[in-house]
């Protein structure tokens, strides 16, 4: 039985656990960073926290033994996909990322993208705006160097602290979301911009069907730079990879 790593954190990552969990010749385990204070239940054992960087995954997967180590991170998880990348190479382990196609702009869309936080906040301009904050919770600090704007901040756990500015409003929601929540949302709240990832996929997309059909401006962060490693788009392309891929017991030989 294979021992497979899956790198978590996503959609992608919980419907391929799923998919292996059915399968009686491989032993699948999670990993979840722990950022999210009740994570969704998974279809097979989960491992949370982090590895200590490379040489703490690497050594993981050595005392695991694990055979194939899934990069299923956010797209926006540059850190851990470098980690990953290093990691597997220093264990001997094969790797496979599977990558989540970005978005890309439709008649109507109106983009702004830019390289990073800094740069999403100074596209929002001097004139005060109500603008939707849809980021992780870790890089809403910059938005405290433009206070004069209304922000709808929307997360998985509630922010805390708040936001430095005397203007925030906060909900939280766990995705799929819907076009018609998220433009009843939008338009409760007069919101003029929005602020997000190009995180691509279905579970988050209203947002943006949202704005097109309000005509509102969408400021989008560039996604970062990823290792050069095998990559993928679906699940059936990772499952392919694994029956391709020898066992550790005969790479080991």
């Amino acid at each position: 039985m294979r021992r497979i790593l899956i790198l978590g954190g996503t959609a992608e990552a919980r419907q391929l656990a799923a998919r292996l969990a059915q399968r009686g010749d491989l032993a699948a385990t999670l990993s979840l960073a722990g950022r999210t204070a009740n994570p969704a239940v998974q279809p097979v054992p989960v491992r949370i926290g982090g590895f200590g960087g490379v040489d703490g995954l690497a050594e993981y997967l050595a005392a695991e033994r694990i055979d194939i180590l899934i990069d299923a991170t956010h797209p926006y998880a540059a850190v851990m996909a470098t980690n990953a990348a290093r990691a597997a190479a220093v264990a001997g382990v094969r790797l496979v990322a599977l990558r989540r196609p970005p978005w890309t702009p439709v008649a109507g869309d109106r983009w702004i993208e830019v390289a990073d936080v800094q740069a999403a906040v100074a596209a929002l301009g001097e004139a005060p705006r109500r603008v939707f904050l849809a980021l992780g919770r870790k890089e809403l600090a910059p938005f405290a160097a433009a206070p004069q704007h209304h922000y709808l901040v929307r997360s998985v756990d509630p922010v805390e602290p708040p936001l430095a500015v005397p203007n925030a409003t906060y909900v939280t929601g766990r995705g799929p979301f819907t076009r018609s929540g998220d433009h009843a949302l939008l338009s409760a709240h007069r919101i003029e911009i929005v602020v997000a990832k190009n995180s691509g996929g279905s579970a988050t997309y209203s947002k943006i069907a949202a704005a097109r059909a309000l005509g509102l401006t969408v400021v989008l962060l560039a996604r970062p730079p990823l290792p050069a490693v095998t990559a993928v788009t679906t699940i059936a392309e990772v499952e392919a990879f694994i029956d391709h891929a020898a066992p550790r017991a005969e790479r080991d030989v």
